[in-house]
């Protein structure tokens, strides 16, 4: 009790002060790195629509859950048989520009969630009787599909990136070293290519040559990425930052945090009570 209420504690606290204490920014304008949008979700052009996978509803993003009821002597339980999740690029918009999300290892919070139960281990959509139809006497599974639609506002704080554009253009530096990177790994081609005299060694002037080539090679990607447009990208960050994508606001966010984390303390604090009286016994 005392390490699973610690760990809720610290876990839900840091993630709290983590969405508070980023500023929201603008898609066009947000610096490179951690940051926190707000925007609304939009279908991706030329993609075919999502469905759903238990009520074959159209939508942006899914995840479900089957349970099976399994019931051996005193002890009856349900059990998860199977589960998942779809991976495909979200599209956010504000009203600066868009942006592209990889939900891949995200917390994510949609306000979409469907629970019923039926005799068929893959249900053909949602009964006629709604998502209230657990209620009318025991199924032998319980499904639960929950999604993101287009036009739904969209919570989202992780790490972003943009490519393209004059912003990448301007760092010829950088198109630099990634040109010479590139060629020290395939050091084999270049020989071939540098290596005038054939002796299996650059010598000085070759060695200008390869410098000069890479240079203008550096050059020429500089300038086709200052001409190629924007394109901005919201994913998982590192260093143990939170990545949350979520149908709530800020605020709910922080408070259902909050209570999570007074939950965890709780917790810790009565387990070490516990732990304290048997300790004493």
């Amino acid at each position: 009790m005392c390490l699973v209420g610690g760990w809720l504690w610290i876990s839900r606290w840091s993630k709290m002060r983590h969405l508070l204490d980023t500023p929201t920014s603008r898609i066009r304008s947000a610096a490179q790195g951690y940051v926190e949008l707000a925007g609304v979700l939009r279908s991706l052009p030329d993609v075919p629509p999502v469905l759903a996978p238990l009520t074959a509803k159209p939508c942006l993003w899914w995840r479900y859950r089957i349970e099976e009821y399994r019931s051996g002597g005193k002890r009856s339980n349900w059990r998860v048989i199977e589960q998942g999740c779809s991976e495909g690029l979200l599209r956010l918009s504000d009203a600066t520009g868009d942006c592209l999300i990889d939900p891949r290892g995200a917390e994510v919070l949609p306000a979409r969630r469907d629970c019923w139960t039926g005799d068929l281990r893959h249900p053909r959509g949602m009964p006629s009787g709604g998502a209230m139809a657990w209620l009318t006497g025991h199924r032998q599974y319980r499904y639960r599909e929950e999604r993101l639609h287009a036009d739904e506002p969209l919570y989202a704080i992780g790490d972003f990136r943009t490519t393209g554009s004059d912003r990448q253009g301007r760092d010829l530096p950088a198109a630099l070293g990634q040109v010479v990177r590139e060629w020290k790994e395939d050091y084999a081609r270049q020989l071939r290519r540098f290596d005038k005299n054939g002796d299996g060694q650059l010598d000085q002037a070759e060695w200008s040559r390869v410098r000069l080539a890479a240079g203008l090679e550096a050059e020429q990607r500089h300038r086709l990425a200052g001409t190629l447009p924007a394109q901005h990208r919201l994913m998982r960050p590192g260093e143990g930052l939170p990545f949350v994508l979520s149908s709530h606001g800020e605020e709910v966010l922080a408070r259902r945090y909050r209570w999570h984390a007074a939950g965890g303390a709780a917790l810790c604090l009565l387990g070490a009570t516990l732990m304290t009286s048997l300790w004493v016994g």
